[in-house]
C-alpha cells in the first residue's frame, strides 16, 4: 500500500474534497523545483520534471509527456497510480475528461491555488461549472499531512557581477517599467525566479541545477521591493539592491503586502506565470498581459555573448577529457552511467567559473539511450562495456555563460543500422544549423528542417527540436522554441536555442545530437527584405565512426568538416599534447 497516497485520501474525505489535481510545479511555475515543493513526488514516486497526478477517493493517475512514458512506468509500479499513456503536455482539458468520467454532479474538485496560473485555474473553474462540479483553490494538503518535507532552501543569494551580466540593474528596470506603461500598467508582479534573477543581477543555487534564489518582485512607479527570506540577503547583497532603491522584505510578506495595494494602482499580471492565489488576493486594478521580462531577457547582449562562447570552449575541453576517459575505461568494464556524470562534473569542475550542472545528465547505454530523459541511479546504472551506442546529454553553469550539448558515441563495432540511424539524425542536425531565414520566422516553420530525413524513412521522435537556453540561468528558457507546436514569438538575432533531433528505439538505442545556436543577422536585400541564420556556439567532434559518408551530400561533408576544424582551433589551446592528439584524431576529415 502506498501510505502516503492513504493519507491524502484520509485528508481529503475530512475537507470533503472528492478529488484533487497535483502539479510537479511551486509558487513560481518552476520547470526544476526544489524539495520543499515536491508534493507530488512525495504521493506518486514519479520524479520527472513534466507530470500532473490526480487523486480521486478510489484512484490515481499520472499524465507526463513522452519523454517519460518509460521513467513513469517503472516509478509508479505498485504505487497506486495508473499511468495515461497520452501525450500530455499541461492540458488540463485532457485531466478533466477523465475527471468528467469519474466524478459526479456536485462533487469538489480542489487544488492547492499557489501551483496554478490564474490562468490553469480560471480554466479549471469554468469545466468545473461545465459539468457541474464545485472548484476550490484552498486545498493545502502538502502543508499539513507531509510531516517530513523538507524546508524551504536557503542558500545565500550573491551578485552576478555586471562584467558577465553586461548591463546594470537601473537599465533592465528601466527598460522593463518602459514596456508595463504601454501596456496601460503602473506597476508589475514577478514571479518567475529566472526572471527576479536577470532583472536584479543575483543569483543562488535553491533550485538545483538553475542559480537562482526563491523570491517575488514587485516593481511600479515610485517602488521597488523584492520579497526573499532575510536569511539569504548578505550585506553585499543589500548594498548592491540598495544603491538601485530596491527594498527587502521576508519572502512570506508578499502576500500581505499585494492586499494592501492602493486601488488607484493598476498592475500587470501574467496569467501564465503568477499564481491563482497571488492573483486574487489584489483587489487594485489589473490588466492581464504577457510578461515583458522574458522576451527582454532572450536578447543576450555581446558580453553574454562573447561569454557563452568562452564557456562553450572550457565545456569542450571538459568533454575531450571525458570522453576520453570513457574510451580508455568502457572496454575494461569497470565504469558505469553513473561513473560518467561523476567524471564530468569533475573536469568541468577543473574551471574557475564552474557553479554546477545545468540539469541531470543522461547517459543512457545502449537501450538506456531509448529513455528520452534517463537518469541513472545506484539501482539502474548500466555498466558500459567496449561496444554499443552511448548517448551522454550533459550541461553546465558557468558565471559567464550556460551549456547543453548532446553527444552520441560508439564504444565499439557499431552495426551497419546504427551508422544509418545516427546519420538520418546528422542530417537533420546539420540541416536546421545551415538554414537561412527572413526576419519573422518562427520555430515551428524550421522545425520540419531536422525531421525531414527521420520523416522520410516514416521515423520522428517526441520532444521539441529546439529551446531556448538563459545566460548562468535556466538551461530551458522562452519564450521562443524550435518544434512542430505553434508558438508565435519570432527568432531574433542574440536568441539563443538548442538543435537537438534523435531516434528512440525501445530496447535497442538511443541517438541524439544536440548544438547550442546563436541566432545572428544574414544578408540584408532589397527585394526580399533581411535574412537570419545560426552560429554555432557548442563545441565538440561528432563521432566520424558512426557516420555513413555514403548518405551525406558534399555539402553535408563539407559542413561537418568546417565545423570540426573550428572544433580543434579553438578547443586546442585549452588541452595538453596526448588531449589535442586525441581530438585531431576525432576532428580528422570525412
Amino acid at each position: 500500500m502506498n501510505t502516503n497516497l492513504e493519507q491524502l485520501r484520509d485528508y481529503m474525505r475530512s475537507k470533503g474534497v472528492d478529488a484533487v489535481i497535483i502539479p510537479g510545479t511551486d509558487p513560481h511555475q518552476s520547470e526544476y523545483v526544489s524539495d520543499h515543493w515536491k508534493f507530488r513526488d512525495w504521493v506518486s514516486g514519479f520524479t520527472g520534471s513534466n507530470g500532473t497526478a490526480v487523486v480521486t477517493l478510489d484512484k490515481a493517475s499520472l499524465w507526463t509527456d513522452s519523454r517519460y512514458f518509460l521513467q513513469a512506468e517503472i516509478e509508479l509500479e505498485g504505487s497506486g497510480f495508473e499511468l495515461q499513456n497520452v501525450e500530455y503536455r499541461g492540458e488540463l482539458a485532457v485531466i478533466m475528461q477523465w475527471l468528467a468520467q469519474e466524478l459526479e454532479e456536485d462533487d469538489t474538485l480542489a487544488v492547492d491555488g499557489r501551483l496554478f496560473t490564474l490562468r490553469e485555474a480560471n480554466r479549471l473553474e469554468q469545466i468545473c461549472g461545465e459539468n457541474g462540479f464545485l472548484f476550490a483553490t484552498d486545498f493545502y494538503p502538502a502543508d499539513r499531512i507531509w510531516n517530513d518535507r523538507p524546508s524551504r532552501p536557503m542558500s545565500l543569494a550573491f551578485v552576478h557581477d555586471e562584467g558577465y551580466a553586461g548591463e546594470d540593474v537601473e537599465s533592465k528596470l528601466t527598460r522593463t517599467m518602459e514596456k508595463v506603461e504601454e501596456t496601460g500598467a503602473d506597476s508589475i508582479l514577478i514571479t518567475a525566479l529566472d526572471d527576479i534573477a536577470w532583472l536584479l543581477n543575483l543569483r543562488a543555487s535553491d533550485i538545483d541545477f538553475t542559480p537562482v534564489a526563491i523570491a517575488f518582485l514587485y516593481l511600479s512607479d515610485k517602488d521597488r521591493v523584492v520579497f526573499i527570506d532575510s536569511s539569504k540577503v548578505t550585506g553585499e547583497v543589500k548594498e548592491h539592491l540598495g544603491q538601485y532603491k530596491v527594498r527587502i522584505k521576508d519572502y512570506d510578506e508578499a502576500y500581505k503586502f499585494l492586499e494592501k495595494r492602493n486601488v488607484n494602482n493598476t498592475i500587470l499580471l501574467d496569467p501564465d506565470k503568477v499564481s491563482d492565489t497571488m492573483g486574487q488576493m489584489l483587489m487594485c486594478d489589473k490588466i492581464y498581459g504577457t510578461s515583458p521580462v522574458e522576451a527582454l531577457k532572450a536578447i543576450k547582449n555581446e558580453v553574454q555573448i562573447e561569454g557563452f562562447r568562452k564557456a562553450m570552449e572550457r565545456d569542450g575541453a571538459a568533454l575531450v577529457r571525458l570522453f576520453m576517459w570513457i574510451e580508455q575505461n568502457a572496454a575494461r568494464g569497470t565504469i558505469n552511467e553513473l561513473d560518467v556524470w561523476e567524471q564530468g562534473k569533475l573536469e568541468r569542475g577543473k574551471s574557475d567559473l564552474y557553479r554546477g550542472d545545468s540539469f541531470e545528465m543522461i547517459c543512457g547505454y545502449r537501450e538506456h539511450g531509448a529513455i528520452v530523459h534517463y537518469t541513472a541511479n545506484a539501482e539502474s546504472a548500466s555498466t558500459l562495456q567496449g561496444e554499443g551506442l552511448l548517448l551522454v546529454d550533459s550541461g553546465a553553469q558557468y558565471l559567464d555563460g550556460t551549456t547543453d550539448i548532446t553527444r552520441t558515441v560508439t564504444l565499439g563495432n557499431p552495426t551497419a543500422q546504427e551508422k544509418h540511424d545516427f546519420t538520418l539524425v546528422l542530417k537533420g542536425h546539420l540541416a536546421l544549423s545551415r538554414a537561412k531565414f527572413p526576419v519573422g520566422t518562427t520555430g515551428v516553420q524550421l522545425d520540419a528542417l531536422a525531421r525531414m530525413p527521420l520523416w522520410q524513412e516514416a521515423m520522428t521522435y517526441g520532444h521539441g527540436t529546439g529551446h531556448g537556453m538563459g545566460h548562468f540561468l535556466g538551461c530551458h528558457e522562452g519564450p521562443h522554441s524550435i518544434n512542430g507546436r505553434l508558438n508565435p514569438v519570432a527568432l531574433q538575432p542574440g536568441m539563443v536555442t538548442s538543435n537537438e533531433p534523435g531516434l528512440y528505439k525501445e530496447g535497442e538505442y538511443g541517438i541524439r545530437t544536440e548544438n547550442i545556436l546563436l541566432v545572428v543577422e544574414g544578408k540584408k536585400t532589397e527585394k526580399f527584405g533581411n535574412f537570419l541564420e545560426f552560429e554555432t556556439l557548442t563545441l565538440f567532434p561528432y563521432d566520424s565512426r558512426l557516420i555513413d559518408t555514403t548518405m551525406l551530400t558534399p555539402e553535408e561533408i563539407k559542413q561537418v568538416n568546417d565545423y570540426h576544424t573550428m572544433v580543434l582551433e579553438r578547443l586546442t589551446p585549452y588541452l595538453n599534447e596526448e588531449e589535442a592528439a586525441w581530438l585531431s584524431i576525432k576532428c580528422k576529415a570525412l
